[in-house]
């Protein structure tokens, strides 16, 4: 079915530092509305250039062509669906869009990015107001931004990137979190997700409201809430973070962290798991942290709550062995498309004259 791409995170999400780096217009709405997290919502307001809207609007177009938006990807990955909302956009939203995406390493300005050449994710087609439009995408290329194209113009509430991320190995360096989602961390499967999923614990930096991390509903019955992971890649966990700030009179009593190997047996199979962390009493608002007894590899990670509560992050650090490394070093170069361009890292001119003793020597 069409909507299976919304259970990949959002990869262009403020959350993960994605940005719209240019548009065409944005004389009725701000373009960097089009990726903040949560829906939009209604503004009942007017400013100098019209009505307040949540969201990026362009001017009425009077001449042939059409505006367009550049998003840099927060994570680069491979997209499997876009969403574009066109929420309390009614009387003004784009009739068609379409979606172009490119791959590139370095931090290139907008103008170099408009003279590449884009693939089309996809092309020129029907969109609706006042909703949720989803566009599934077919290519398996890994992708670092994306091009939104409204034809002619108008107003878009959000816009959703929804992918695996596929991160460069070469940054995959030391010790990292395996279970980051900008390393390629991913939710799978969860218990409960009544007030806010999971896939919030493997977000970037530290909560900063409960609202930030993974709340359940109260447990009334027998059992007990859980959550289960795929690693970024095949890696040995060395140091567990079970963060619970934030969750003052709803943290878990104990938590569990236990990890498997799909080399070695599969996920249904009991005897594939073993615990990173047996059952432990946990502190209401509070960040853990625990040492992992014996390095082992693993590909998916399962944080138990008992009986039900709240955590605010999950962090699993850990190492690639170095064969490990090698095999993920092959899938990110297989993923690369063909036009995929390296921009290389510019020295920048002193700011300040070396003749006058104040700058760079």
């Amino acid at each position: 079915m069409t909507t299976d791409f919304r259970r990949y995170p959002d990869l262009a999400s403020r959350d993960l530092a994605g940005s719209v780096v240019s548009a065409d217009d944005e004389l009725f709405a701000p373009r960097q509305s089009l990726l903040v997290p949560g829906p939009a919502v209604a503004v009942d307001a007017f400013g100098h250039s019209g009505k307040v809207y949540d969201g990026w609007e362009t001017r009425r177009r009077r001449e042939p062509g059409q505006d367009g938006a550049v998003v840099r990807l927060g994570v680069p990955g491979v997209v499997h669906g876009v969403v574009v909302d066109t929420a309390f956009f009614r009387g003004n939203y784009p009739p068609f869009v379409s979606v172009e995406a490119v791959s590139v390493e370095g931090y290139p300005r907008p103008k170099a990015l408009a003279d590449l050449e884009w693939t089309t994710l996809v092309p020129r087609t029907a969109c609706a107001g006042d909703q949720e439009n989803l566009y599934p995408v077919t290519s398996d290329r890994r992708w670092t931004h994306l091009r939104l194209t409204l034809h002619p113009d108008g107003g878009v509430a959000r816009f959703r990137v929804h992918g695996e991320a596929r991160p460069d190995p070469r940054h995959l360096v030391g010790t990292v979190d395996l279970l980051a989602l900008e390393n390629g961390g991913r939710l799978l499967e969860t218990s409960d997700a009544f007030y806010s999923s999971p896939a919030n614990l493997i977000l970037p930096g530290r909560a900063r409201t409960m609202g930030e991390g993974w709340e359940n509903a109260r447990r009334r019955g027998a059992g007990n809430d859980w959550a289960l992971f795929a690693l970024a890649a095949r890696g040995e966990p060395v140091l567990l973070e079970v963060d619970t700030s934030y969750f003052v009179g709803n943290a878990p009593g104990q938590v569990r962290v236990s990890a498997a190997d799909t080399e070695s047996g599969a996920l249904d199979e009991p005897g594939s798991w073993w615990d990173l962390l047996p059952v432990v009493p946990v502190l209401a608002d509070t960040p853990h942290r625990f040492v992992v007894p014996s390095r082992r590899p693993a590909t998916h990670l399962r944080v138990d709550v008992y009986p039900d509560g709240g955590l605010s992050r999950l962090r699993c650090w850990g190492e690639l062995p170095t064969g490990e490394r090698e095999q993920l070093e092959r899938r990110f170069e297989e993923s690369l498309p063909s036009g995929h361009r390296a921009f290389p890292v510019q020295s920048a001119a002193p700011l300040v004259s070396p003749a006058l003793g104040l700058g760079p020597a």
